[in-house]
């Protein structure tokens, strides 16, 4: 795939997840639990942007040619959480729920406009990056796939959960 491909590609399913939330339009609806187990719109989000931050930083790393090793001990996690401010998602330590409970908990108090406001800023770090990089580069790295699972994979995911939710609870949507 190039990366002209690649970069449509991605744009195109970020304007259908962006799509859907606004046609979910008012604020309190973006607040309100129960859209993906306990989540809200807001907590999703949130979730989005923590993986969507990640890679951006990877990505940033690459450009810079410094060296990314998934942390191995607890005291590295703890290390690598407290200098980025998320979960170092590439560890092998980290179980499949720890992650996502401290993403909702360090956001819980964060206002659904500074969530948006920080995720859109996450994500068009990632165009950025991928648009500076050469292609051998992201190839070298397996970048496409590598984004992918950080964001319209958790867009596609989420959009489902987001539909449903809408559905059972009788909110029509434009």
């Amino acid at each position: 795939m190039s990366k002209k491909s690649f970069v449509s590609k991605l744009m195109n399913e970020r304007d259908k997840f962006e799509q859907l939330l606004n046609r979910v339009g008012y604020t309190r609806r973006m607040t309100l639990k129960g859209v993906a187990g306990k989540w809200s719109i807001k907590d999703i989000l949130a979730h989005i942007l923590a993986y969507e931050q990640y890679i951006a930083d990877r990505m940033a790393e690459i450009v810079h040619g410094e060296s990314y090793v998934p942390c191995k001990t607890q005291t590295a996690l703890d290390a690598f959480q407290d200098e980025f401010g998320y979960p170092d998602f590439g560890s092998p330590l980290l179980d499949d729920d720890y992650p996502n409970e401290w993403v909702i908990e360090k956001y819980r108090n964060v206002s659904l406009d500074d969530v948006v406001a920080q995720e859109l800023q996450a994500f068009s770090s990632i165009v950025s990056l991928l648009e500076k990089m050469p292609e051998e580069m992201i190839n070298h790295h397996n970048l496409y796939n590598r984004i992918v699972n950080h964001t319209y994979q958790h867009y596609r995911e989420h959009t489902h959960e987001i539909k449903h939710w809408l559905k059972i609870n009788g909110i029509q949507i434009k």
